[in-house]
């Protein structure tokens, strides 16, 4: 196989995975959200049931498709909204393609069906009588409104998490360039510590990366900023 070869596909697997990771990103924040959502608007729309009663009720809407129902919902809204938007790779390059593409892919009227065919379900399964169905019907609004509101926070908290990270990763090269491994340090802690919770963007990505093994090539050489010819070139792009 050509070295051209070799790098088309070494190219092809990290943006499979980048996709995947995307994706993985979106579907754990929005279900959680969602989630977060339906045990809220359960509880305000039967104020007068106790904790337990109101797991049993989330719990018999699960049995009953909630669960899978979200997952594909989610996977259904973001392929919708990468059409409806024209996205012509299937990686995302900035969180707020990523925030249109949700805002554009249905996400919330394909909850608020959902919601009625659960519902449905477990009403005729016999697990919750008419009139908690009829309520958690009627008064699903709140439950939407709070998805769409918490959707919208969480893209502004990652939005808050972009601006801290870009802030440490200057910081990181300031301390490069006056050689003060300790400064460095510090950045870097916080650069890894923002990594966790942040949306998998592939130029952040590639920055945090160019860091960290410039970080630990200095680290592991005793703290020597002297570099290699090859080291520079990774400094250059990290300019």
């Amino acid at each position: 196989m050509e070295i051209n070869e070799l790098e088309k596909n070494n190219n092809l697997d990290i943006n499979n995975n980048l996709e995947k990771n995307q994706k993985n990103f979106l579907e754990t924040v929005l279900g959680k959200t969602i989630n977060t959502a339906i045990d809220i608007g359960i509880r305000a729309l039967l104020p007068e049931f106790v904790e337990n009663q109101v797991i049993n009720i989330k719990d018999n809407l699960m049995k009953f498709g909630l669960k899978d129902g979200i997952n594909k919902t989610i996977d259904d809204a973001i392929d919708l909204g990468k059409s409806a938007i024209g996205m012509i790779t299937g990686n995302f390059e900035d969180l707020s393609q990523m925030q249109n593409v949700v805002k554009n892919g249905g996400l919330i009227d394909g909850i608020s069906s959902l919601l009625d065919t659960v519902v449905d379900k477990t009403r005729q399964a016999g697990l919750i009588d008419n009139n908690i169905a009829k309520t958690i019907k009627q008064g699903k609004n709140i439950i939407l409104n709070n998805i769409e509101n918490n959707i919208e926070s969480t893209f502004n908290k990652q939005y808050e998490a972009i601006e801290y990270t870009n802030k440490y990763i200057k910081n990181w090269k300031e301390a490069f360039n006056n050689k003060d491994f300790a400064n460095m340090e510090k950045e870097y802690s916080k650069i890894k510590n923002e990594l966790k919770e942040l949306a998998p963007i592939q130029k952040t990505l590639d920055e945090a990366n160019n860091i960290e093994i410039l970080h630990n090539l200095i680290k592991n050489n005793g703290q020597d900023f002297n570099l290699s010819k090859e080291q520079l070139e990774l400094v250059e792009k990290l300019k």
